[in-house]
């Protein structure tokens, strides 16, 4: 009995064996090194973050009581009104999403491993999602407010092509974790390749490709109101103007037509996506 005790009482359980242990020390080290040296490269400087709460409350003030008025009136002859910047951007979101969705959705079907099988046609089309999503949207404005001029089509095009990454990565990925079986059935019966894609995976990502596309929409709705910064456009154009003269309350306003919108754009979209899935 009492050897059995003894070597019961021998064991030792560890969570993590030495190695572990000594990997994730220099995971943790690894990460204090990088913020230490990100907080130096930022270059924060003290007299300013102390001054920081008192600036923001002169802010703050300067930016009461919000002008009201300035939602139907122009900042200057022939500039905007909030109203119709707000128009402008919503159209923006809207012809952006479906200019988007038409160009991902060929795209990402030729991404897809399992439906192309022609390697340099599945490379260029995985190589064009990469491109497009990762160039921000606000480069891609810089680049289109440069070929078309400062107005809401350089905003579309922006957007749209910023999209294209997004819903055709999504729409690929989907695509190739779909069920084969009824693909398999569709092959067996000798079925063209138009028909396995309408009656064999269509049915099957129609439920991934409805939520995608109204997420994006939702994203869209977002960046179309800070594009006009760039004069790419949109709301964002007004709140630029009113920031370059100091109107602090013509600021407030447009601000808070930016938040509302994009609250009832997600209220809109997740009762869309609730009724279509």
């Amino acid at each position: 009995m009492s050897g059995s005790a003894t070597s019961t009482a021998s064991y030792h359980w560890e969570r993590f064996s030495t190695v572990e242990r000594l990997q994730r020390f220099v995971v943790y080290l690894a990460c204090v090194i990088a913020i230490v040296v990100s907080f130096k490269a930022v270059d924060v400087i003290p007299e300013f973050l102390a001054d920081a709460p008192a600036q923001m409350k002169d802010l703050l003030v300067r930016m009461w009581p919000i002008e009201w008025d300035f939602y139907y009136t122009a900042q200057s002859v022939g500039a905007q009104t909030v109203h119709q910047a707000l128009m402008d951007s919503l159209a923006i979101a809207f012809l952006a999403t479906a200019l988007g969705l038409i160009l991902a959705t060929p795209i990402g079907f030729l991404a897809a491993r399992n439906i192309n099988k022609i390697w340099w046609l599945n490379a260029i089309a995985r190589f064009i999602l990469v491109a497009t999503r990762s160039i921000s949207t606000l480069l891609w404005a810089l680049f289109f407010v440069a070929m078309f001029g400062p107005g809401a089509l350089a905003g579309t095009c922006a957007i749209a092509f910023h999209s294209i990454g997004f819903l055709g990565k999504m729409l690929s990925e989907a695509l190739e974790e779909s069920n084969q079986g009824s693909i398999e059935a569709l092959v067996a019966t000798g079925a063209p390749w138009y028909s396995r894609i309408l009656y064999g995976y269509w049915p099957q990502v129609q439920p991934a490709f409805v939520s995608i596309a109204l997420f994006r929409w939702d994203i869209n709705v977002r960046e179309s109101a800070v594009l006009g910064l760039v004069g790419a456009g949109g709301i964002g154009m007004v709140l630029n103007s009113a920031i370059d003269v100091f109107e602090w309350d013509r600021v407030a306003l447009v601000l808070l037509v930016i938040l509302v919108v994009v609250m009832a754009a997600e209220v809109v979209a997740t009762q869309l996506r609730k009724r279509l899935i």
